[in-house]
């Protein structure tokens, strides 16, 4: 057994990696910035040394090897140290491939939006079916103690294929590691724009991520967006799913009022299958459903077995979660920080809550959403939403202001098609609105890949008070 040290543990996939680890039996310890919910709730459960910030003095411990999350970067203490010393390292995909992913029958969910959830799904239909799948989710769901298990060897391992970099002495997508025999490919679009040049760039990753999928394996493609452009570089099968009368897997949606669910028609070449009630909303949650009906179908779970999984699965944390109900107000948290992800979940909460007046709380945060590349986007998603207000841009200095998303631009676009929009100098002013002037009869939503400034947490203590 080895003692493995985590730089960069902060993150969920690296939090869930160190779990995989301490099952097998290393001793583990981690080092990371000062951590926030979920990732926080996370280490507790964990129950591993934890070092609050970087330093040299954390790999004292004298570590076998030093797992280095793709956060980080040269310049970071532990970073130097590990080169310096000549400490064996290595990232998490790579370990994982070597230590996990060959034992076992990977079943890999990539795109740029809908993997979390998705992956999710997958994982615990597979375990509702009693097939004691390993998984790993860069997410935390909510019927899990943990988001990531070892599973039995020999079993399906349901893994979240990143395209991010793999860490900074790998430049290649993470996805490109974990050896797929099963592949679904949920959504192609432009995103990460520190680590793709171009829509193009993106699409050649995941070209070479069916290429390393075995003739015998088997891939789904979402029919409904550039997924599809992926079927001339599939080496094996493939199935196509989506709302297009042209896939091989189709979806209806509906609404049954007198539970407030949604309820999803699945159709195979045509024919109905099965009526799904899940406790998840929107169209690309649908998509989501589907395409976890194709790939646990294609494994042998039976259609009662998949529809029960379905209809007991709980949600994700960030991912629509209602995180508070007070005088009428519905809080939501999101992580939806994509133009795409953004109108999907606003659409899903209008169905949901028709009655209610929407706030969107939004902060750019992530490495795209910072810069103008999404600048006429954002506005056309952001609209779906009352009422609009923007945070602070995350770490604005680092973005030079040529590239820098114009806020008083999208503040004047929303305004222009009649929203209300502003955009806050600091967290206090949101949280202050939102305790003391934010009117009943309103769902409130946080979108963000962050902290968001930690308005959850301030939000939960403030009524708790009341």
């Amino acid at each position: 057994m080895a003692r493995i040290h985590f730089s960069g543990m902060g993150g969920t996939a690296m939090m869930g990696g160190a779990y995989i680890a301490k099952q097998m039996g290393h001793e583990i310890r981690g080092s990371d910035n000062p951590l926030y919910p979920p990732t926080s709730i996370l280490a507790k459960k964990l129950g591993v040394p934890i070092y609050e910030q970087y330093s040299s003095k954390n790999l004292e411990w004298n570590p076998d090897f030093v797992i280095i999350g793709n956060a980080l970067s040269r310049g970071n203490e532990e970073v130097e140290t590990v080169l310096s010393r000549r400490i064996p390292y290595t990232s998490l995909p790579e370990w994982l491939r070597h230590n996990v992913l060959f034992k076992r029958k990977p079943v890999v969910v990539a795109g740029t939006h809908g993997k979390t959830t998705t992956t999710s799904l997958i994982a615990w239909v597979l375990q509702h079916a009693g097939l004691e799948p390993g998984f790993l989710i860069g997410g935390y769901p909510l019927n899990f103690d943990f988001p990531s298990f070892l599973g039995k060897e020999d079993s399906y391992f349901v893994i979240e294929g990143d395209e991010y970099d793999t860490a900074f002495f790998d430049k290649r997508a993470k996805f490109l590691h974990y050896l797929p025999q099963v592949l679904i490919v949920t959504s192609l679009e432009y995103d990460h724009s520190d680590i793709y040049n171009n829509i193009q760039e993106i699409e050649r990753a995941f070209q070479l991520l069916l290429r390393i999928v075995p003739k015998e394996g088997m891939v789904f493609l979402c029919e409904d967006n550039q997924a599809k452009v992926l079927k001339d570089y599939s080496f094996s099968q493939y199935q196509t799913y989506g709302f297009s009368k042209e896939a091989t897997w189709q979806v209806e949606v509906g609404m049954n009022t007198n539970l407030n669910k949604m309820e999803v028609f699945v159709f195979y070449k045509g024919r109905k299958l099965c009526t799904i009630q899940p406790n998840l909303f929107g169209n690309h949650n649908a998509l989501n459903i589907l395409g976890t009906v194709a790939v646990t179908h294609s494994l042998g779970v039976t259609l009662d077995a998949i529809k029960e999984g379905i209809e007991t699965f709980a949600g994700v944390k960030r991912r629509q979660e209602v995180f508070l109900e007070t005088g009428g107000k519905v809080f939501i948290d999101d992580f939806a920080h994509h133009p795409t992800a953004i109108r999907e979940t606003l659409s899903a909460l209008r169905k949901k809550y028709p009655d209610k007046r929407l706030v969107a709380i939004f902060e750019p945060r992530s490495n795209t959403t910072v810069t103008n590349i999404f600048q006429k986007e954002l506005a056309e998603s952001l609209e779906m939403a009352d009422e609009v207000w923007l945070t602070p841009i995350y770490r604005e200095e680092k973005t030079p202001i040529e590239k820098r998303l114009d806020k008083e631009e999208l503040i004047r676009s929303l305004c222009n098609k009649g929203k209300y929009a502003k955009s806050a100098d600091d967290f206090n002013e949101i949280f202050d609105y939102l305790c003391k002037k934010v009117n009943d009869n309103t769902v409130i939503v946080l979108m963000s890949n962050g902290a968001c400034g930690n308005l959850r947490e301030r939000l939960v203590n403030y009524f708790s008070m009341d």
